[in-house]
């Protein structure tokens, strides 16, 4: 299965913000939206960085409330590993495991047009699994 067919079942919408937002502008966005994290970007098409609800949290430890106020760009994970929609999905997989990464924006000709969770990779795998079972009980039955 590629990246593609997770984009045509989700969809291709991505919460995004600016590097200069305050911290406290993505945790409202991140609980509009109900999602685990944003790309950082100045104009909703290029990354500059992504920045996760993890972010945040390992850095209001070390650094208090007053993070509240910083700007976004002070948190972000600014090397961003991103994937084209025509990447295989069992690829991506592997590289958020081994890199321990949850959310992977998708590029398509320098472009951001999607993300991908790790919760949208298990989806796909378990769907590709009931497929794969109900081609095999027809067969069976046959």
């Amino acid at each position: 299965m590629r990246i593609t067919e997770i984009l045509r079942r989700k969809g291709e919408d991505v919460a995004t913000i600016k590097p200069e937002a305050e911290v406290r502008a993505l945790l409202a966005l991140l609980a509009e939206h109900n999602i685990g994290a944003v790309v950082v970007s100045t104009d909703g098409t290029t990354i500059e960085g992504i920045a996760s609800e993890r972010d945040v949290v390992r850095r209001l430890h070390d650094r208090g409330a007053g993070l509240l106020d910083e700007p976004v760009s002070s948190i972000m994970t600014a090397t961003v590993r991103t994937c084209a929609p025509s990447d295989n999905v069992e690829d991506l997989r592997a590289t958020m495991t081994e890199h321990r990464i949850r959310h992977v924006p998708v590029v398509r000709d320098g472009a951001l047009v999607g993300i991908v969770s790790i919760g949208d990779v298990v989806k796909s795998a378990i769907a590709e699994l009931e497929t794969e079972r109900e081609q095999l009980v027809d067969y069976i039955n046959r």
